[in-house]
């Protein structure tokens, strides 16, 4: 049976929950009160680890979840992430030390805390040496204003040096069965340093969700009309996938979002997910069998099934692929 797993020792549920969509992504967000509603439900549930960004609504995430969860601040690890700046539709990362300082005081501004207990570099600034940036981030832990210093979307050797400076208590990147890319290296690099490994976008963006049949029926503003894998070329080939999928999850008496969950949680004692969902029947949904054991033959089906190989599209549009520090397949 999967049991509870560790941040920086920290005790959480295998099973976070990923805050973007309550502001931000995938179609229009839920109002203010029905995303605190949600917030405080998720903590009733077990969820004990919330991770946000500064860049999720462009501070609103931060700030909808210091307004919800002021008075329940100990009964979860909090994470949030700093890095990417936009300048109307325009995007770049400075994960220059000025930043890093200045970003963290806005953050627990936002947050109404003192302290975040996980705190992201959240994508690779290219023009500031990495261990330029955890040399300012290791000064925040001095301070006492973090307790652990996490890195996101970022490759095997960054995360090396970066450990070297200071300890990187987890990594974050996308993984699901249609998202192979931490396989290449990360997942055992994290392995080998006893850094957590969190996994963004568990359930492929809704797609091991049943979440996305219809591509056409994307909101406009919806993050996925962006991707690849949901265009007209490649959506029907991987839709053909969603039904297989779905009907073994069907078989072993599971929910497809379960089954993805229980996935990508079988791939070691170091790896958490953070799906993310502004549904509160999801919501339950995703951690009602979070210590559910995949059995070793469903999960080599499912192996066979969805892969790098059998996905069609790359899971990013060529402009934000340059922007990614993440190993990539040929």
């Amino acid at each position: 049976m999967v049991g509870m797993r560790r941040i920086n020792g920290r005790e959480v549920n295998p099973v976070g929950l990923g805050c973007m969509s309550l502001s931000w992504a995938y179609g229009t967000p839920p109002s203010d009160e029905e995303g605190e509603r949600l917030l405080g439900r998720a903590l009733d549930l077990g969820y004990n680890h919330l991770d946000t960004a500064n860049i999720y609504g462009l501070g609103h995430n931060e700030t909808r979840l210091g307004n919800a969860l002021k008075g329940r601040r100990k009964e979860f690890f909090l994470a949030t992430k700093m890095g990417i700046k936009v300048d109307g539709t325009r995007r770049s990362v400075d994960c220059s030390p000025e930043a890093i300082l200045r970003c963290v005081d806005e953050s627990l501004a936002r947050l109404q805390t003192d302290h975040i207990d996980l705190y992201y570099m959240h994508r690779r600034d290219f023009s500031v040496p990495i261990e330029e940036s955890m040399g300012a981030m290791k000064k925040l832990v001095e301070a006492g204003k973090i307790g652990s210093v996490g890195l996101s979307e970022m490759r095997a050797d960054t995360i090396r040096r970066a450990h070297a400076v200071h300890p990187v208590a987890a990594l974050q990147t996308e993984y699901s069965l249609w998202t192979r890319n931490p396989e290449i290296a990360v997942l055992d690099t994290c392995r080998e340093l006893g850094i957590t490994f969190v996994a963004f976008s568990p359930v492929a963006r809704g797609v091991l969700a049943n979440g996305v049949r219809d591509v056409a029926a994307l909101p406009d503003k919806d993050l996925r009309n962006t991707m690849p894998r949901f265009n007209a070329e490649n959506w029907p080939k991987n839709l053909a996938l969603v039904d297989a999928f779905n009907a073994i999850a069907a078989r072993e008496g599971v929910t497809p979002a379960q089954l993805s969950l229980a996935w990508v949680l079988s791939r070691g004692e170091h790896v958490v997910t953070i799906p993310g969902t502004a549904s509160e029947a999801h919501l339950a949904e995703n951690i009602a069998r979070w210590n559910w054991d995949i059995p070793a033959s469903v999960s080599a089906e499912l192996d066979g099934l969805i892969n790098q190989q059998t996905v069609a599209g790359h899971r990013y549009g060529e402009a934000i692929r340059s922007t990614i520090d993440t190993e990539d397949f040929a």
